[in-house]
């Protein structure tokens, strides 16, 4: 009977919640150029800001997506220079939205290697940045359906975790392959976040198999919520990716999911006392232990 009350009251509270923080995902079919990519964000987020979000999260890769080698370099510039993501800190202070730009690839900053960095960044009101989070797990795989990518030869993975302090509480950052690696997110709920990023551009086979099932999992292990806005549909470089921008509760329910794969803004109100309601009715982060490996 206790777990099943408890069970019961979050459920009540996800769906009779009142005042809370109203958050808008942007999904996105981004550009290969940065230019055109703002162009094609700036009504996205408008339309998110004039719709109540005080928190607007956009997609993995949001100032580019550009995989054809003879191109990419041309393309990537340093992060203060960069048109979109200058763009969105104006309009960030415009608006007076924390803005999430989910990841921009920017040439890294590390010398001696030519790789760009897969970036994260949490902009504040005023426009600022207040947290950067380069991308941990770098994408090489072969996949079933003949789909090749090798991350690592573009993208220079990041060293370190970042949490990361908002008005509403502690924002975990990833991105997009990192949601496979449960550890990582266990290392967020550890630290404080109650919301967890997972801004995506995921492949078109995995995603269908796959994506929902990790965004709750995910949260379901951490009792964060799981914001991930997503890219999605046929891109300028030839990629395809899913869509389907979802909001996870810490619970492990869905609150809101786009079901296709355009352009578009998702809508959630997030009632940030339901962490604390999911962790004390499993309190499994109190409860993890050192042990030595098989």
């Amino acid at each position: 009977m206790r777990w099943t009350a408890a069970a019961a009251s979050i459920r009540f509270w996800r769906t009779e919640m009142g005042a809370g923080l109203a958050v808008a995902l942007i999904q996105t079919r981004t550009p290969a150029a940065a230019a055109a990519a703002l162009a094609h964000l700036e009504p996205l987020v408008r339309e998110a800001a004039s719709g109540g979000a005080k928190f607007i999260l956009t997609p993995e890769g949001s100032n580019l997506l550009e995989q054809r080698r003879d191109r990419r370099a041309g393309a990537i510039s340093d992060e203060d220079q960069d048109a979109a993501v200058v763009g969105l800190r104006h309009l960030a202070a415009e608006l007076g939205v924390w803005l999430l730009i989910g990841s921009a690839i920017v040439r890294s900053g590390h010398a001696g290697d030519d790789r760009a960095a897969n970036r994260s960044l949490l902009i504040d009101p005023g426009g600022g940045i207040v947290a950067r989070y380069d991308k941990l797990h770098v994408f090489d795989v072969d996949l079933p359906n003949g789909e090749t990518y090798r991350e690592s030869s573009t993208i220079r993975p990041g060293d370190g975790a970042v949490v990361a302090d908002t008005p509403w509480g502690r924002l975990g950052l990833t991105v997009c392959y990192d949601i496979r690696f449960p550890h990582l997110f266990r290392q967020l709920a550890a630290a404080g976040a109650v919301m967890i990023a997972v801004p995506a551009a995921f492949t078109v086979p995995t995603g269908e198999a796959h994506w929902e099932t990790l965004l709750r999992a995910r949260a379901i292990e951490t009792g964060a919520f799981i914001l991930a806005p997503a890219q999605g549909g046929a891109h300028e470089d030839g990629r395809h990716t899913w869509g389907r921008s979802t909001v996870i509760g810490p619970w492990g329910e869905v609150i809101a999911k786009l079901d296709h794969d355009a352009p578009g803004v998702l809508h959630a109100t997030l009632d940030l006392d339901a962490v604390a309601a999911a962790r004390a009715a499993v309190p499994q982060l109190r409860h993890d232990r050192t042990f030595a490996a098989p």
